[in-house]
Parts: C-alpha cells; structure tokens; sequence
C-alpha cells in the first residue's frame, strides 16, 4: 500500500510552494502517492486525511505565519482539535538576518500541532535564506532520510 503524504504549503512569495513542488517530483512513485495542498481556506479539517503530513511554510512580516496559512494557524489555536493521530513533518523557511523571529511561522505551526497532539517526524527544518543555500536544494538534501522515518512511522501505525 503506498504512503500518502499531504504537503500543506504556506507562502507569501511561493518560493515554499517551489519546495514543496520539488519534493513532489522527486518523491512521488508506485510507493509514495503526494499531494501538494496550498493552505489557502483550508480548517483544521485537513487533518482528517488519511497518511502522513509535512508543513512547508515560510515566515513573514514579524515572525508571522503567511497570509495564505492564516486561517488554518487560526482555526487550530481557535478549535484545539484532538491531532493525536498526527504525523507530520516540518520543512520552514526564513532569514537569519531576522534574529528575533528567524523561522517563526514553521514554529508557530509545530508547537501547535505538538500542542494538539500531533507527533512530529523527524526534527524541524529551519532554512536559512541568508545562508546562500537555495531551499530545494536543502529539501533535497533533507528529503530521503525524511521520507524513510514517514514511511516507518506509517507502517508502524497501520
């Protein structure tokens, strides 16, 4: 039975969209089916889907989660659903120049989903736009090793 694998994108200039359309092309085959969901409208509701879940999103403004993400970030604080049957992973993007708010909207995002329940898989990606290194590049980089625990943790839960 193939992995689903939902990418919820939150982005303001879709560089995150890029990321999460890389990840899609490299990832999906006979064993992995993916699916790039933009978060724009979306509720809390999203999280009845079934497989597994990976959040890429940047951060904007001052320490803010995209506009796109702002209503599911609000209906999670706002609803508090039980998210214990979550399995997700964090991919954020963000600029160290920023020090105060570096990678805040994928935090702001993980500590809710923690908060709800939901099991992180893996640790969170914070990617450093200042550092010079593109965020598909990084994703790519990140990508197989990510993609293996989600498939254990899948198995493990099936």
């Amino acid at each position: 039975m193939p992995l689903k694998l939902t990418i919820l994108v939150g982005t303001m200039t879709g560089t995150a969209q890029l990321v999460a359309q890389e990840l899609q092309l490299t990832w999906e085959d006979d064993d992995t089916q993916v699916e790039v969901l933009p978060m724009d409208g979306l509720d809390a509701g999203v999280f009845a889907r079934e497989g597994v879940f990976l959040v890429c999103t940047s951060t904007y403004g001052q320490g803010d989660v995209p506009d796109n993400a702002k209503h599911l970030y609000g209906a999670l604080c706002r609803d508090r659903p039980d998210l214990a049957h979550v399995r997700y992973g964090l991919f954020g993007l963000g600029d160290r120049t920023y020090a105060e708010t570096f990678n805040f909207g994928g935090k702001r995002f993980d500590d809710v989903l923690t908060e709800l329940g939901a099991k992180r898989i893996g640790e969170r990606v914070r990617h450093d736009a200042s550092s010079g290194v593109m965020p598909e590049d990084k994703a790519l980089e990140w990508g197989p090793e990510w993609l293996a625990l989600a498939r254990a943790k899948a198995e493990q839960t099936a």
